[in-house]
């Protein structure tokens, strides 16, 4: 069981540092944000890369926050009965739900999205407007990263679960 314990901290160590790390995101975005429209409106000056910079902020805060949304537990969840539930049954039904839904439909993400941003990265892919930012095979590569980092959170999850149900056992 201490392996399996190293396992989840690690992967939830992980999964707190980029969802700390990308908060500041948000922060960045509303900054940038501002800016474009202080330039738009205020000085009649547009900027096509300041705006895709928000684009990619945007994306960057969703696709690495999913992991940490799931850790957080603010992900949405039906809650009809499961707040009723013992830690037994809830262990089950996240167990289940970690094994049946989520992990497949990450390594569902990832297997679709490989190709679509090897090729990116194989042709360098720039932005279709003038001025853009000239690396959209990094905003593309998130949604393999996200796919990873949300299934290995998934893992950190569904261990725990098993764990809580074969020791009866909190590991929060």
């Amino acid at each position: 069981m201490f392996l399996i314990s190293k396992v989840i901290s690690t992967i939830e160590n992980m999964t707190e540092f980029i969802g700390k790390w990308v908060s500041w995101a948000a922060i960045g975005m509303a900054l940038l944000t501002g800016i474009v429209v202080f330039l738009r409106y205020g000085l009649n000056l547009g900027s096509i890369f300041a705006q895709e910079a928000v684009t990619y902020l945007h994306g960057s805060l969703f696709m690495f926050g999913a992991a940490y949304t799931l850790k957080s537990g603010k992900h949405v969840r039906v809650d009809v009965f499961y707040r009723r539930c013992g830690v037994q049954t809830r262990a089950w039904i996240d167990a289940i739900g970690n094994i049946v839904f989520l992990i497949p439909f990450c390594v569902f993400i990832f297997v679709v999205t490989w190709d679509y941003v090897a090729q990116s990265w194989s042709m360098k892919e720039i932005s279709a407007d003038p001025g853009g930012i000239p690396a959209v095979y990094l905003l593309k590569s998130l949604l393999p990263i996200m796919a990873i980092t949300l299934l290995l959170q998934g893992l950190a999850e569904t261990l725990r679960s098993v764990c809580e149900i074969l020791l009866e056992d909190t590991y929060k």
